[in-house]
């Protein structure tokens, strides 16, 4: 089914992007991720990286390429998030559309199936890099602590409609490793 090709991610991590180790980075080969940012790395309420993303992202870059890429229009916001993080970016990205990602693996100079899309959401991260055969990560949102069991309804309806049809949307799955 279509839906399901574009819509399943190659690996659902339990748990914030924080949960994503150089070994499980190193396990399926890749040398380099495109990161979405709102609640992918900060809760959108939030204009500024966390110290544990700040430690996260210098543990990371020592063995893979980092480029940031969202939709979010707001250059104070996204720019100083990325300088913080001493990474480059694009805003405004429009995902899934495909153009701003593949302006970053180009600049990353490294073959689409050694990259990883990560970010919070099926319909804009997962189905872009799917479309551009990334490997697709999907993780939980990072919400801010102020906000007691904030509801997702965007990404529950994501997972609803995506599950219906075929995707499995469920902590832990897995797609066979492309080399």
């Amino acid at each position: 089914m279509i839906g399901n090709k574009f819509l399943q991610p190659d690996l659902i991590l339990e748990g914030s992007v924080l949960h994503l180790t150089p070994e499980i980075i190193a396990n399926y080969g890749l040398k380099g991720l495109v990161l979405d940012v709102d609640e992918t790395l900060v809760p959108i309420t939030v204009g500024a990286a966390s110290p544990e993303l700040k430690a996260w992202v210098e543990q990371i870059r020592t063995t893979t390429a980092l480029w940031l890429v969202s939709n979010n229009l707001s250059e104070p916001r996204i720019g100083g998030i990325a300088r913080s993080l001493n990474l480059p970016y694009y805003l405004g990205a429009a995902k899934p559309s495909r153009r701003k990602i593949r302006a970053a693996l180009q600049a990353m100079n490294l073959p689409v199936h050694q990259v990883g899309m990560v970010g919070d959401r099926l319909f804009t991260d997962v189905l872009a890099g799917n479309r551009l055969g990334m490997f697709t990560i999907l993780v939980e949102p990072i919400v801010h602590g102020d906000t007691v069991l904030r509801s997702h309804p965007i990404r529950n309806f994501e997972v609803w409609v995506s599950e219906i049809l075929g995707a499995s949307i469920t902590p832990k799955q897995t797609k066979i490793h492309k080399d």
